[in-house]
C-alpha cells in the first residue's frame, strides 16, 4: 500500500506538543530534530486550517496521534462515530504512535472535560479489555494505553494498577505509555512512593514516555495537591525519574506535553532537547560500561 507520508522511525526521539501557533517557527526551524504530538479529538472535522497545518507537519516529521476522548473506561460502548473518525485519521496521517487513556470520560449523552480514575476490579478489567480490543480492531493496529494521574482512589479495587496495567497489556497485545508527570502526581497526592510503583510497572511493554509539568495547591487538610496541567516545563523530580527509567530500560521514544499558557517554540524545544540529551547521554554511557 503507497504511504502518503514519508515512513519515520521515532525511536530514541523525543517529541513536543504541536500548537498551531508554532508552525511558522517549526517550519523555519532548520534542524527542529523532534517528532510531534497532537490530539485526535481537534482533527476530527473533515478540513480547514487545522488539517492544513498538520498535513504540513506530517511532510517533515513523524506524528503520534494522542486521543483522549475514547473513553476505554466508561461504562457504556464506545462511540461508533468516534471510533470510526478516530481510525480515519490513522488512515490519513499514519502516525508513528497512536495512544489513549485509561481512564473514562463519557456517559450516555455527556461527555465530561476531564479523564477520569477507574476502580481496578476483575469486571472493570474485562471491560477495558475489551474496549482497548475494539479500538486496536478498528484502526488495525495496536495502542498504546497510558497510566492516568489521580486524585482518589477507590476502595474495592482488588488489583494495583500496575498489575492491572499489565494484565490488560498481555490480553490485548497492547503496549503502554509510560506517563511520568502521572506518576508523581499521583505518589504525592496518595502519600505513596513513585519509586515503587515503577518497580512494579511493567516497563518492558512502554513503547513512548510522557514528560510534563504540574500545578502544586494544597488539600483541605493543607496537603499537597499536584493538579496534571501541563502549562509549565517539566520539573526535577520528574526528570529524576526519567532518568531512572532511561537507565533501566535504554533509549523510548519521549513526548514532552505542554497544552496551556504556551511558550515560544524555542522553549518547547529545549524541553524536547533535554529529554533527547538523557537518552542519548545514558545510552552512551550504557555502551562504554559494556566495552
Amino acid at each position: 500500500m503507497a504511504h502518503r507520508f514519508p515512513s519515520r522511525s521515532v525511536r530514541a526521539m523525543a517529541g513536543a506538543s504541536f500548537k498551531p501557533q508554532h508552525l511558522d517557527a517549526i517550519l523555519n526551524d532548520a534542524q527542529p530534530g523532534v517528532f510531534f504530538e497532537v490530539h485526535a479529538e481537534n482533527y476530527m472535522g473533515a478540513g480547514g486550517p487545522a488539517h492544513a497545518a498538520l498535513t504540513r507537519i506530517c511532510e517533515r516529521h513523524p506524528v503520534s496521534l494522542h486521543g483522549v476522548a475514547m473513553s476505554l473506561g466508561g461504562p457504556d460502548a464506545l462511540d461508533p462515530d468516534h471510533l470510526a473518525r478516530f481510525a480515519a485519521l490513522v488512515q490519513r496521517y499514519e502516525p508513528a504512535l497512536v495512544s489513549e487513556h485509561l481512564a473514562w470520560s463519557s456517559h450516555a449523552d455527556v461527555h465530561y472535560n476531564d479523564l477520569l480514575p477507574l476502580p481496578y476490579t476483575d469486571d472493570t478489567l474485562s471491560h477495558v479489555c475489551a474496549h482497548v480490543s475494539q479500538m486496536q480492531d478498528a484502526i488495525a493496529r495496536p495502542i498504546l494505553l497510558e497510566n492516568p494521574s489521580t486524585y482518589l482512589l477507590f476502595r474495592h479495587s482488588s488489583w494495583s494498577e500496575t498489575d492491572f496495567l499489565r494484565e490488560i497489556s498481555r490480553r490485548t497485545g497492547c503496549g503502554l505509555l509510560l506517563d511520568l508527570n502521572n506518576v508523581f502526581i499521583s505518589a504525592i497526592n496518595h502519600g505513596t512512593s513513585a519509586d515503587a510503583y515503577l518497580a512494579a510497572f511493567p516497563l518492558d511493554r512502554v513503547g513512548e514516555i510522557h514528560l510534563a509539568g504540574h500545578d502544586t495547591q494544597a488539600d483541605d487538610a493543607g496537603l499537597p495537591l499536584l493538579i496534571d496541567t501541563h502549562d509549565r516545563a517539566v520539573p526535577d523530580p520528574v526528570w529524576s525519574l526519567y532518568r531512572r527509567v532511561i537507565g533501566q530500560i535504554g533509549p523510548v521514544p519521549t513526548l514532552v506535553e505542554w497544552d496551556a499558557d504556551l511558550p515560544d517554540w524555542p522553549v518547547l524545544k529545549a524541553e524536547a532537547h533535554a529529554a533527547a540529551h538523557i537518552m542519548h547521554s545514558l545510552s552512551a554511557m550504557g555502551r562504554r560500561h559494556v566495552a
